[in-house]
């Protein structure tokens, strides 16, 4: 998926650039309202983050001008913190707007957050397909051996996030932020709750891929042949 971030300060420029590129996202910078307008009509981002004192021209006029060619997430990024400026950024077409300084494990939760609204996630799809599996977000549909298997949202959910990079190891504390949000205080038990019954309904369905413990890590969607 593809990240723009408009930002005149380098130093933070740079700092999201590495947040995102670490998440698999490719990223372009601008560092003036007016290439970040370009930018936003050449590159067609999945996502945009955007401050709000630029120069040229500012975040208010840059929201304004990207949401009459486009309908891209937007999360505002900037020092103030004051209500009526978030609630200016929203009314402009903002999805979220965090105020600096933010921590980098919030900024991604939040990005996460806003692309699952939008059908989207860093996999770039809604439909994932191995053998004798299919996990349908679009229908919120779990496929086990062509049939339809009755699944709570935040077991899918989670499921999908682990097999949209298969052989990636994710924390617990990984999941919780990233499935279940960065304001979820609940225990890191969860996640094994949410595994343990997600094995129930795929226990021997396939040996090209497996929903395997990393013992003192936490967990990952494994493919045959990694």
């Amino acid at each position: 998926m593809k990240a723009l971030v408009i930002e005149d300060d380098v130093n933070i420029a740079e700092l999201l650039r590495i947040y995102l590129e670490k998440e698999g996202f490719e990223v372009r910078l601008a560092a003036d309202g007016e290439k970040g307008v370009g930018e936003a009509k050449s590159f067609s981002p999945d996502i945009v983050l955007l401050d709000i004192m630029l120069p040229v021209m500012d975040g208010w006029a840059v929201c304004k001008s990207i949401r009459k060619i486009s309908k891209v997430p937007i999360i505002m990024l900037t020092a103030k913190g004051e209500t009526a400026d978030k609630v200016k950024g929203l009314e402009l077409g903002a999805d979220d707007y965090m105020t600096k300084p933010f921590e980098s494990k919030e900024l991604i939760a939040r990005i996460r957050a806003v692309l699952r609204r939008y059908g989207k996630d860093a996999a770039g799809g809604r439909v994932l397909e191995f053998d004798r599996l299919v996990i349908n977000m679009d229908a919120y549909e779990l496929i086990v051996d062509g049939k339809k298997i009755d699944t709570p949202p935040k077991e899918l959910e989670l499921l999908f996030h682990l097999a949209s990079s298969p052989n990636r190891v994710y924390t617990r504390n990984q999941l919780l932020d990233e499935v279940w949000g960065f304001d979820y205080f609940g225990d890191s038990r969860t996640v094994d709750v949410h595994i343990k019954r997600l094995r129930e309904k795929l226990e021997n369905v396939s040996d090209k891929w497996t929903l395997k413990t990393v013992w003192g890590v936490g967990y990952k969607f494994e493919t045959a042949g990694d």
